[in-house]
This record gives C-alpha cells, structure tokens and sequence, in this order.
C-alpha cells in the first residue's frame, strides 16, 4: 500500500497538461469517488491495525497533494485565458461600493449626541418586560387603554409579560438601581399593536430622556428643550410647549418645534400653523418617583421622550414611515452624504 500511495505521488507530480478537457480528466482519474485515490480509501479495510495510523496519514496527504496539484493546472489556464482576452492584470480592481448609515441610525446618533453634550449617558434595557416596569412603576391606571390588547403586544398573561411600549421602562431600572442625580437618555424599540399605514406602524424606535436631582424645575427642562431644538433643526428654530397628559408626568407638555419647510410661515407640511410636533415632556409625577423609592420630597425632575421616525421625517423630508423598514437600496443610498 505505501509502494502504491508513492508511485502515485511521483505520478501526480509529473503531471502535465495542455488543456481545460485534459485537467478535468486527470481531476476525474485521481480525485473522483472511484478514482485512483478513492480506490486507496476503498482498499485501506485491509491494511493490517499496526500500520493503519501511518498508511490513513499517507493517503490523506496524497489526497490533499493531489487537489492542490490540479487546482494549480486549473488556475493557469483560467490566467490564460483572461491574457488572451486582453485583460491588463496590472490594473486595480474594481472598488467596492461604499454602505451608508441608516436615516433612522444618523438621526439616533445626532440626537445621543446632544444630550451626551449636556451630560447625559445613554441607558438601555429589555425589549421584553413586565407590567410594573412597563406600566405600574409610572402611574398607570389599572383602567389605561395602553394596557388593552389594541395597543400593546402581550406575550404571557397573569403576570404579564409583553413588549415594550416605550422606552420608559428603561427609565424605571434605572431609578430602581441608581441613586440621584440621574441623567440618562434611553434609546430603543418599542412595539404597539397598530395599523401599518404612511403614519404609523407596529414597531418603532423612540429616544427618552430623564434628569433627576435636587431642585430640578420645569425652567431646566425648557432650557434643554431649546438648546435641543436649536442644535437638531438649527439656530432660528423656536419652540411652543402646549398642556398635555401623560401618566407619568405632571404638568405634562407637547413640545412643538417652527416648520423646517416654511420657516413658520405656514405651509402644507405644518397645515399652515407654523408648527411641527416633535416631543412629548413634563415633570416627573411624584408618584413615579416614590414608586422607586426615590424621595419625592427631596428630589424632582424631567422626562422627555420622541420617536426618531418622527424626526427623520422631518430633518429628511421623508413621507411614508414603512421606507424606514424596507431595507430598499434606492431609498437608502440617498443619504450617502448625511454623517
């Protein structure tokens, strides 16, 4: 057997070829189920146990030796044919088209940026949660509609267990785990049980801020909305707070930026009220507070939070959110030049 296994390597060796046929018939007689090589693996049941270990290693090297030889023959003559077409194989290959950041990604990282500018870290938690983090711990009432199957995804009942609404549920770890001051912005996923259309869709990404301290008031929280405003959209951008409600939050406030496309003049985008809607904002309910033991008497704060679709829309001129998740490359490829 080791007679044959080297007559062979000295055969394979001296191979010599003229033609693309001629290396696709020596590739079928040495390396095919039951070429010359096959038939080694075939005969190796009759080598005697002592010599198994030392002929099972010999075959396999002629086996490899033998690919490599005939990938080489293959090679040469693939090299010559693209020198016979004329190819100049000293000439650079063809550049890779470079990929772009998502428009949901830029808006993200602009946005993280500001705040991390203010002082804030960027905290983030499950997209799975329970209904304290979700719902209890931020002031819910048992009877909110958020908590009906038409608004969020439930994946287990008693407890209930479902997925994230918004990115609040962040905000609660946070204030279970750290002691103030808090400043953290929390990005995410969050998921709502609505109707795909242009304006609205199942699963979105939201962006939340919260500031906990010592003698925190609502002229903090409008003086980080203005600096916010001004650095996202630009330098002229003015901003309207309106009452609102929100649960965890009181007073509340809807935070409206002046149209980017009309400049407050009044226009189609903004229905002619000089407006664009980006934020809803407020100070933290006492009762949130108290929920994770944090004093309320001694303590206050702010929370914030947005959709990036939203701004995306607005910063890119975008006008249906479902292109944000079609992965299209035309679409994608426009913002090449966005950082």
């Amino acid at each position: 057997m080791l007679d044959k296994i080297k007559s062979l390597y000295t055969e394979i060796e001296a191979l010599n070829v003229s033609s693309r046929e001629e290396v696709e018939e020596v590739r079928v007689k040495y390396l095919s189920k039951k070429g010359l090589i096959g038939q080694l693996f075939g005969d190796f049941k009759n080598v005697a146990p002592e010599q198994k270990r030392e002929v099972g290693a010999k075959i396999n090297e002629l086996k490899s030796f033998a690919t490599t030889k005939i990938n080489d023959l293959k090679e040469s003559f693939e090299q010559s044919d693209m020198g016979a077409q004329g190819a100049d194989l000293s000439l650079p290959g063809d550049a890779f088209q470079m990929g772009t950041r998502h428009p949901l990604a830029i808006i993200r990282n602009e946005i993280l940026d500001i705040f991390n500018r203010l002082g804030f870290t960027i905290s983030e938690g499950p997209e799975i949660e329970d209904d304290w983090h979700v719902f209890s711990a931020l002031n819910f009432p048992e009877e909110h509609p958020a908590r009906d199957m038409q608004d969020t995804f439930f994946i287990e009942k008693d407890p209930d267990i479902l997925l994230r609404t918004h990115t609040s549920s962040v905000q609660v770890h946070e204030m279970e785990e750290l002691n103030p001051p808090i400043r953290t912005v929390t990005p995410g996923r969050v998921f709502r049980n609505e109707a795909i259309s242009a304006r609205a869709h199942c699963m979105f990404h939201q962006i939340e801020a919260l500031y906990i301290d010592k003698d925190v008031s609502f002229a903090d929280l409008k003086q980080t909305l203005m600096f916010f405003a001004r650095e996202l959209f630009g330098e002229k951008t003015e901003i309207r707070l309106r009452p609102s409600y929100f649960p965890f939050t009181e007073p509340s406030a809807e935070m409206d930026v002046s149209c980017l496309i009309c400049g407050g003049k009044g226009c189609n985008v903004c229905k002619g009220t000089g407006w664009l809607e980006i934020l809803g904002c407020g100070m933290v309910d006492p009762n949130v507070l108290e929920s994770s033991n944090i004093d309320s008497k001694k303590y206050s704060g702010f929370a914030l939070g947005m959709g990036i679709e939203r701004i995306a829309m607005l910063k890119f001129g975008v006008n249906d959110l479902r292109l944000y998740f079609e992965n299209d490359l035309r679409f994608l490829k426009q913002f090449k030049g966005a950082n």
